[in-house]
């Protein structure tokens, strides 16, 4: 027996999605010439405590990851609360993403965020096929906290979170 229901389209799916908050992060890493890499994502979550994965989508027609790829190590900064001016300059293609961004000394070589809330260093795991994006698995081979409220997004826009500890 087949279904006759229509399909979902791409708006509808969007919008639905738009429903869930999600947290903001920079993938970032470097070129074979050593050149700062990045781009804005929101499909970043871990995978895995035991062994240490996390996984995020890249876009199929990403113009960055496949340089980030070559390099097989990439960095996650999780985006605090006033960093929002960086989403945009991070998820466009093409230009100097990296321009008027503070950067801080990173041991791993990899571009470091000064004000995120929290990097993570990976190696490339594996790469799977996700219709019109691929999943990134990276193994964590390093982390870092800061202080800070995370930045999030919610049906199309960014805002601070503060929510009580403990």
């Amino acid at each position: 027996m087949t279904s006759t229901q229509p399909a979902v389209s791409p708006a509808t799916l969007r919008e639905v999605c738009g429903r869930w908050v999600t947290g903001v992060a920079v993938v970032t890493g470097t070129d074979h010439g050593g050149q700062p890499l990045g781009m804005a994502v929101n499909s970043f979550t871990s995978l895995s405590l035991e062994p240490p994965l996390v996984l995020f989508c890249p876009a199929s027609t990403s113009s960055t990851w496949p340089l980030i790829q070559q390099s097989s190590r990439f960095a996650v900064n999780i985006l605090a609360e006033p960093q929002s001016h960086l989403v945009r300059s991070f998820a466009r293609s093409g230009g100097d993403k990296f321009a008027g961004v503070p950067l801080r000394p990173a041991p791993d070589g990899l571009p470091a965020l000064a004000g995120a809330v929290a990097r993570i260093v990976c190696r490339i795991e594996d790469v799977h096929a996700g219709g019109d994006h691929q999943i990134v698995v990276g193994r964590v081979l390093a982390t870092e906290l800061f202080e800070g409220d995370p930045l999030v997004f919610h049906r199309g826009r960014t805002a601070g979170v503060a929510l009580p500890v403990g």
